[in-house]
């Protein structure tokens, strides 16, 4: 048996054998040979993903709040324990709690294994109400598909948010701060209050008349106003009017009136049925869009904050600075751990360059029409006035105002437009007050002298030549009115003015003399003169008044004759706001300097030093020759003060030394627009008041001599004298005025000499 044990090894030998390679000629068995040799045995390396990219990504994701990206860098489970909706606002919660308004990271170590990895990393919320959280933590890691996927719980917000803990700020909110004009009248701020309304069913034919006279003078609308509103009303039904503090309404109150009905609320309240509204605007709660944006400023969410004009654009003063305590709460409400925590700051008051006396007279003036007018210091930008009509009161948006749910809809709904500043935003055509940016740029352009002269008549005809139409003076609509009323042409105004130097055709407000000045610009290789002037003058630009928004308005360069024809005497495409006519009307009265409007006097601390005080702030200076603005000032003088000048008539008798411009700007749609701009030269009466600029525009209203011009006039005796020396043509305007001496000191009213 000896022989079998060798059989295996001969049998090995014998494959080895056959698995040889064939040499040369033969040998070996061809059955194991092969033509292609057999390949080289390659080892490749798979390297895992980096881990800390992956934590970048999610990080980064956070920093945005892209909650989306950060979701699909879950595992599988993570996912499937979490929805992305729970996830997001797991997240969203924990940032608005904390007022976290910024997020830094950074990513430290990493340990990976061919399947799982940690990440270690820095995570620092900066938040608004409790300063920086700071935390270090550790992220674990599944490969799944070839990329790191996280394994998320609550911890990777904070790790004491484990377990279902959840954060909660405790707020401590100041009160809003207050508004008050630049002698310390207060404008806005916390007062008891009523809403006032009548119901028709209490009224006798004795009290109808008691009440509606003295709402009328206490809501500051028309008795005819009042009865419209009650007109159709059952004898049950309530009807809101408006809505007065206490010391405002105690003296209805004290007699007793049947048919007054008064609601009692406290809240923010703006006086006198709302001064200057669209210039201080108006709270409003936050709203839904805006809760995580202001939770993240330290807002709790529910207050309400500054949604227009100065409410909106010191919001960070009036607001004051809020406090609070950043607790850990478990899943049974009980306080865990305080992360942080800050005390509150109280609210600043904003003291505005606003008389309210005088805001409320302008406003007053312009009720009524629809308009604005703007009073600024001339030699300073500081504005005293801005009034927009039709105005409206604030109060209205005030949910403890028993009025809110009758008005507030009106007032929203309204075709009129109440909640627009007009004065800041609305965009006219200048019309004729736009001749001094022409008078400008055809004296410095040396085309035009001084003593140029233009046989102004009814007609021009210029433009035919260009495929134009015959343009018309003012005076030839004069003289058609007289005609169609059987009378002759044979007034100042419904003739010809004939032949004038430049000023006398500014005085005259001579339509072809500056349809001329324009073609010849154009025509002369100047398109740009007037625009650029226009410009250079402030408008077409925003001013950069603080505190309200504003419009820009359009100053074009012709690009034909016709277009700038036209833009010489402020129609076309030229619009402008109020306010940037009130500022170069300023600026031409104070020597040539563009002083930037302004709205805030002081920005006051409870304790301390005001944060800020108005400074006058140059902005600019008209590119006129001592010698040019000499002229146009002396121009704009004798439109006042010249038996022919445009507003002669509407200023016979007034004591202050003024100087101005009217305007009729045809509107495109109904009777033109109404304007006048002037300014004061008290410096040659006695008087212990500022100069001031004044610029009114009524729309639709006509002719701006008739119209703007009597309003300028009461606006400026109002100012200096306490109220109008002369009643407007058209009837008295609104109640006596009592000016307010700069600092608030007694100063004796002047008198006229």
């Amino acid at each position: 048996m000896r022989p079998i044990r060798w059989l295996p090894l001969i049998l090995m030998l014998f494959v080895l054998a056959a698995c040889a390679p064939k040499s040369g000629g033969g040998g070996g068995l061809p059955f194991f040979s092969t033509a292609t040799p057999l390949p080289t045995a390659q080892v490749s390396i798979t390297h895992a993903p980096d881990a800390q990219a992956a934590m970048r990504r999610f990080l980064e994701a956070l920093k945005t709040g892209d909650y989306a990206t950060m979701y699909s860098l879950l595992s599988k489970d993570s996912q499937a324990a979490v929805t992305q909706d729970v996830f997001s606002k797991k997240y969203n919660d924990a940032l608005n709690t904390m007022s976290a308004n910024k997020l830094d990271y950074e990513v430290l170590t990493q340990l990976l294994s061919p399947t799982l990895a940690q990440v270690g990393f820095r995570v620092i919320y900066r938040t608004a109400l409790v300063g920086d959280i700071q935390r270090d933590m550790i992220a674990r890691f599944n490969l799944e598909a070839g990329e790191w996927r996280l394994q998320w719980d609550d911890s990777l917000i904070l790790p004491e948010l484990a377990g279902g803990n959840v954060l909660k700020m405790d707020y401590q909110i100041p009160a809003r701060g207050n508004i008050y004009d630049r002698n310390g009248l207060p404008i806005v701020g916390q007062s008891d209050a009523y809403a006032l309304g009548i119901t028709p069913g209490q009224m006798t034919p004795k009290s109808e008349v008691a009440l509606v006279s003295q709402l009328s003078k206490l809501c500051g609308i028309t008795q005819d106003e009042i009865k419209d509103r009650y007109a159709s009303a059952a004898p049950d039904w309530y009807v809101a009017i408006c809505d007065a503090s206490t010391d405002e309404v105690k003296g209805v109150l004290d007699l007793g009136i049947g048919g007054l009905t008064v609601t009692p609320y406290t809240s923010r309240f703006y006086f006198n049925q709302g001064i200057a509204s669209q210039t201080v605007g108006y709270t409003l709660s936050i709203d839904p869009a805006q809760v995580d944006e202001y939770r993240r400023k330290g807002y709790r969410g529910d207050e309400r904050i500054g949604q227009a004009g100065v409410e909106k654009s010191m919001e960070s003063y009036l607001a004051g600075t809020h406090g609070g305590t950043l607790w850990v709460v478990d899943p049974n409400g009980n306080l865990v751990a305080k992360l942080g925590e800050s005390q509150p700051k109280p609210a600043d008051s904003v003291y505005l360059t606003i008389d309210r006396n005088l805001q409320f007279y302008t406003q007053q003036a312009i009720q009524g029409f629809k308009g604005a007018a703007v009073v600024i210091e001339r030699d300073t930008g500081r504005i005293l006035a801005m009034a927009s009509s039709p105005s409206y009161d604030q109060n209205v948006f005030d949910p403890n105002n028993f009025n809110n749910g009758y008005l507030v809809g009106n007032l929203l709904n309204s075709q009129d437009q109440p909640l627009l500043n007009r004065a800041a935003q609305g965009q006219y055509p200048l019309g004729s007050v736009f001749k001094v940016v022409t008078f400008s740029a055809g004296l410095e352009s040396g085309l035009y002298l001084p003593e140029t002269t233009y046989n102004c008549q009814y007609e021009f005809t210029e433009l035919q030549q260009y495929g134009g139409q015959i343009l018309y003076d003012w005076t030839w609509q004069y003289c058609q009115d007289r005609l169609a009323a059987g009378k002759q042409c044979d007034t100042q105004s419904s003739t010809p003015s004939g032949l004038l130097t430049l000023p006398e055709g500014l005085m005259r407000s001579c339509n072809p003399y500056f349809w001329r000045i324009g073609l010849d610009l154009y025509n002369n290789n100047r398109a740009g003169d007037i625009a650029n002037m226009a410009r250079a003058f402030g408008l077409g630009a925003p001013t950069g008044i603080d505190a309200v928004a504003e419009a820009s308005g359009n100053i074009d360069i012709p690009t034909n004759p016709i277009d700038a024809t036209n833009q010489a005497i402020g129609q076309g495409t030229v619009t402008v706001t109020p306010l940037q006519v009130a500022r170069m009307i300023a600026a031409i009265g104070n020597g040539g300097t563009l002083y930037r409007p302004q709205l805030i006097e002081k920005i006051q601390p409870v304790d301390g030093s005001p944060l800020t005080v108005f400074k006058p702030e140059a902005a600019g200076t008209l590119p006129l020759r001592p010698d040019n603005l000499k002229l146009l000032q002396d121009a704009m003088r004798s439109v006042i003060n010249d038996p022919r000048g445009t507003a002669y008539f509407r200023m016979v008798g007034l004591q202050i030394p003024v100087a101005g411009k009217t305007g009729t700007a045809e509107s495109g749609s109904g009777k033109s627009h109404a304007w006048f701009a002037g300014y004061t030269l008290a410096n040659e009466q006695d008087t212990t008041l500022p100069n001031i600029a004044v610029v009114v525009i009524l729309e639709n209203q006509g002719q701006g001599s008739d119209w703007a011009a009597p309003l300028f006039r009461a606006i400026v005796e109002t100012y200096y004298y306490g109220q109008p020396q002369a009643v407007p043509w058209f009837g008295p305007i609104g109640n006596p005025y009592t000016p307010t001496p700069i600092g608030g000191i007694p100063t004796k009213t002047p008198k006229p000499k």
